[in-house]
């Protein structure tokens, strides 16, 4: 006879210890999943998942709950070794399963409804299984817990077209719920305020982007390693102080952001700031094409200082306007033994008609 375990999977291998009846293939198969997961070793991780999943179908009655949180796991481990459809699948199987167990507005379904809409493509059954994990949250009266859920949101469908100012105002809402509820230091408030700050840029709210950039630098400047958060907010603020005609004030990022890069002799130089250049209004009138290459040096400070055109095609114009363009872009600047040196540079700017 089938038998039937209570409690969440995850603490299943609390009684699995135990080697009296519990010693069998699936006890077994448990802990090496439960010994995959503390390895982080996410092929394996899936791997072992299955196994405990397909052992666990023959060990516990098939509307057990014990069975379901190992379909949980799987589709857990799933989602993490990419293979999101069967993933998909699994939290669709276990959020119908929770719903018998514990009602249609249980905590227990965040988990499987956040699952499911991760795994899937953009589409209005995707934005729909974020809000019911969100409608959860927000009666579980578990701040944090909303906060995260929203912010899954956020990161969801930011990128798809279904992303609205609604979507984006759950990244706000969770920010200012870690706020109130996290130290400034927790790196899950630190990487809303990144976000949020980058919200406000992207819509142009300097005035409110830049302290909250300059929040994620002062966090985490005590790190002894550059997170990439500190590096995408001094380069975003780079191209703020660019847009505003502040170039002093964006120095200190450019210098900031060449002092985190291991340099190496072969590494190009990206500009962290760049203007394009206008196009000829009779040049492309005449649908004129072509292309001006340059060289210049980036100085200690991360300005372009004497350029000079190596060559050039299309007209004495095109070589006229890279020039000026060029003058105005802003690169972290080369660091060899600690300090900023002068490095020449080279680009490319192509004239093409669309």
């Amino acid at each position: 006879m089938k038998k039937s375990l209570s409690g969440l999977a995850l603490v299943l291998c609390a009684h699995f210890a135990a080697p009296l009846s519990f010693a069998s293939p699936f006890s077994e198969s448990y802990a090496a999943y439960q010994q995959a997961l503390a390895g982080q070793d996410k092929a394996q991780v899936a791997l072992t998942a299955a196994k405990a999943y397909e052992l666990g179908q023959g060990y516990f009655e098939s509307d057990s709950i014990d069975l379901v949180n190992l379909e949980l796991n799987l589709a857990t481990a799933l989602q993490d070794s990419g293979e999101t459809q069967a993933a998909h699948e699994h939290f669709n199987n276990v959020i119908q399963v929770y719903r018998k167990h514990f009602g249609r507005d249980a905590i227990e379904l965040v988990d499987p409804l956040i699952g499911a809409a991760q795994t899937m493509p953009a589409s209005r059954e995707k934005v729909d299984l974020f809000k019911q994990a969100i409608a959860i949250a927000e009666d579980a009266d578990k701040p944090l817990l909303l906060a995260e859920v929203k912010m899954l949101t956020f990161h969801g469908l930011a990128s798809t077209h279904f992303y609205t100012r609604e979507i984006r105002d759950e990244a706000l809402e969770a920010y200012e719920i870690y706020r109130q509820e996290m130290p400034a230091d927790a790196m899950a408030r630190l990487k809303a305020t990144y976000y949020v700050g980058m919200i406000k840029a992207a819509e142009k709210k300097y005035d409110k982007a830049v302290p909250l950039l300059e929040e994620v630098i002062k966090q985490f400047s005590v790190l002894d390693f550059s997170h990439p958060y500190k590096l995408a907010a001094h380069a975003r603020l780079v191209e703020i102080y660019e847009a505003e005609g502040e170039s002093d004030k964006s120095t200190q990022h450019c210098v900031a952001i060449g002092s985190m890069k291991p340099w190496s002799d072969e590494q190009e130089q990206a500009p962290l700031y760049r203007e394009a250049p206008k196009y000829p209004i009779s040049y492309a009138r005449d649908r004129r094409e072509g292309w001006t290459q340059m060289s210049f040096t980036v100085d200690e400070q991360g300005f372009v200082r004497d350029p000079v055109v190596l060559a050039s095609e299309g007209g004495q114009q095109f070589t006229r306007e890279s020039l000026k363009a060029i003058k105005r872009w802003r690169y972290a600047p080369k660091f060899v033994d600690g300090k900023p040196v002068p490095a020449e540079v080279s680009v490319q700017l192509e004239y093409k008609v669309n």
